[in-house]
């Protein structure tokens, strides 16, 4: 599949150009200095740990490089990239949490980030309420997930996904009304247990 030149933003024109008639290589030595910075810096948004955003970076541009060949300008370049970075964050929070509830060694630092996570009772639920939200749709969890497990604001979520802020907050509140009926159906009818009020 060859990529579409129209749908690219002006400014990476050059590199999709450079992608369709001489190949992978020179489009991403064009790419790179353009974006690795940027890149960068949004693991470091979403992650909050430069060691780890060092890491999520570098395994994003590897696979911005692999899926370089299959772009095919229906999003931007920019949305492109983003949108791959945004996942791999995604991937090293829920490897970092899954990290964390084995480890006796972190297990104060858990307590800090998250004091409602203090008893077993609290592990189960937390387990159950990212149970239910991998249940969602990937819009809805993705919101939830930054704004709840990232205890990101209504204007950071919107920054981070490139949506206007009432989008956000229309995306939460269905979200949450999607989970809280899967709640009701696996008899979890308490609400107050699971998610803060307001948003």
């Amino acid at each position: 599949m060859q990529p579409a030149v129209a749908s690219a933003a002006p400014d990476d024109g050059d590199v999709i150009a450079l992608l369709r008639t001489e190949g992978r290589e020179r489009a991403f030595a064009l790419l790179l200095p353009r974006y690795e910075h940027k890149v960068y810096r949004l693991c470091c948004a979403l992650l909050r740990d430069g060691s780890q955003a060092q890491d999520a970076a570098q395994e994003s541009l590897v696979r911005i490089w692999k899926a370089l060949p299959g772009y095919d300008g229906r999003a931007s370049l920019s949305s492109w990239i983003y949108a791959i970075t945004r996942n791999r964050c995604l991937t090293a929070l829920e490897r970092r949490r899954a990290q964390l509830a084995v480890s006796d060694d972190d297990a104060e630092l858990d307590q800090q980030a998250a004091p409602e996570m203090e008893s077993p009772e609290a592990d189960e639920r937390s387990a159950q309420l990212r149970e239910l939200i991998d249940l969602l749709p990937e819009r809805a969890r993705r919101t939830l997930t930054l704004f709840y497990f990232e205890e990101r604001s209504v204007s950071e979520v919107a920054s981070q996904l490139g949506w206007p802020e009432g989008t956000v907050k229309t995306t939460l509140f269905r979200a949450r009304a999607a989970l809280t009926e899967l709640m009701r159906r696996r008899g979890l009818d308490d609400p107050s247990l699971w998610l803060e009020s307001g948003a």
